[in-house]
């Protein structure tokens, strides 16, 4: 038995060098190497949500801005508006104005026009009645009384 023994440690003790401790270190190694992978990928997790968190942020920043910028856009068109209409009412109102002066300028001649013609036939109907005895002062007095209708 003792043989047996000694051939037992021989044989275990060529076992442990020669297999077991390189398959232990074989099997620290694969472990160490799997806990670093998921190490890594608990980090790579954390790194995904930061950068969707990130992501997210600046995409809802990005349409608030966007959003600004287009209500200020509006507000800008619509004041633009209103500055064109305002100007175009202003524009109206001027030609109207300065129609109404015309019409009031060509009623005026119009007026004048027809008192010098009446002055002229009433000087020449006096011409006729009372012969050519009619003077400048007559006439200058029919213009005056005239001016005065």
């Amino acid at each position: 038995m003792l043989s047996q023994a000694v051939n037992f440690g021989i044989v275990f003790a060529v076992f442990y060098f020669l297999a077991a401790k390189p398959l232990s270190k074989l099997m620290k190694d694969r472990t160490d190497e799997i806990e670093g992978g998921l190490t890594n990928a608990k980090t790579n997790e954390e790194l995904l949500k930061a950068t969707k968190t990130q992501y997210d942020e600046a995409l809802t920043k990005a349409r608030v801005e966007a959003s600004a910028i287009f209500d200020e856009s509006k507000k800008e068109a619509n004041k633009k508006r209103e500055e064109m209409l305002a100007k175009a009412k202003d524009e109206v109102a001027a030609m109207i104005e300065s129609g109404k002066k015309t019409l009031e300028q060509e009623k005026n001649k119009m007026v004048n026009d027809a008192k010098k013609e009446i002055v002229d036939l009433v000087v020449k109907t006096s011409e006729k009645l009372l012969g050519n005895n009619v003077d400048k002062s007559f006439e200058a007095q029919v213009v005056k009384e005239l001016g005065n209708i």
